[in-house]
């Protein structure tokens, strides 16, 4: 199992800039792709973005593309999602995820991750 520990969210203003960070701790050798998804009250998980482990490879949800960006650090063991532009919309509590192995699931799959965050709350205002 991997434990994810987010942190980074906050109120930010419309157009205005955040960085939310996802520490990864234990079985992190398994780790082949981690990912950002975001939720509003009443509603489904939603894909934010997704790195594979090996930094080879990122996918956006086309909502944040241009606007978001995810990197990793595989010394700290940690995956960023850098937010510029953001927008009203934006406003959700943000999860990292982590999945494990051999996985043929899409990466904007919720369901193909195997290990969540508490997740961090994320408010955009006028």
């Amino acid at each position: 199992q991997v434990q994810l520990v987010e942190s980074g969210g906050g109120l930010v203003q419309a157009g205005g800039s955040l960085r939310l960070s996802c520490a990864a701790s234990g079985r992190i050798f398994s780790t082949s792709a981690m990912g950002w998804f975001r939720q509003t009250p009443g509603k489904e998980r939603d894909f934010v973005a997704a790195i594979r482990w090996s930094g080879t490879r990122t996918y956006y949800a086309d909502s944040v593309k241009g606007r978001f960006t995810i990197s990793r650090d595989i010394v700290n063991n940690t995956v960023d999602l850098q937010m510029k532009s953001v927008k009203l919309e934006d406003t959700a509590v943000y999860y990292c995820a982590a999945r494990r192995g051999i996985n043929n699931g899409g990466y904007d799959d919720s369901y193909s991750y195997d290990d969540w965050g508490q997740g961090t709350q994320v408010t955009v205002s006028l």
